[in-house]
């Protein structure tokens, strides 16, 4: 949210709505900038897509910002905000 706000771009806090807002990404079409989104509706979590199959994301609440592997069991799609 930061990131995309710092290049003038808005967008929701809560991650469900970010998933709603922009349009959707396939998995095979996902560019560096991606937001990539797990749980229903994008609603458990949301990564930045970087590139080779990697992302960055906070884990969980309160944790470092790292860079993991993007491909996940329950991985829904991708979108590019815009």
């Amino acid at each position: 949210m930061s990131a995309y706000g710092a290049a003038g771009v808005g967008m929701p806090h809560y991650s469900g709505a970010q998933y709603a807002s922009f349009p959707h990404v396939p998995l095979d079409q996902l560019l560096p900038g991606d937001l990539v989104f797990w749980g229903p509706g994008g609603s458990r979590h949301v990564g930045l897509y970087v590139g080779g199959g990697m992302m960055i994301h906070a884990p969980q609440t309160g944790d470092v910002v790292k860079i993991s592997s993007a491909w996940r069991s329950n991985f829904m799609w991708g979108v590019r905000p815009s």
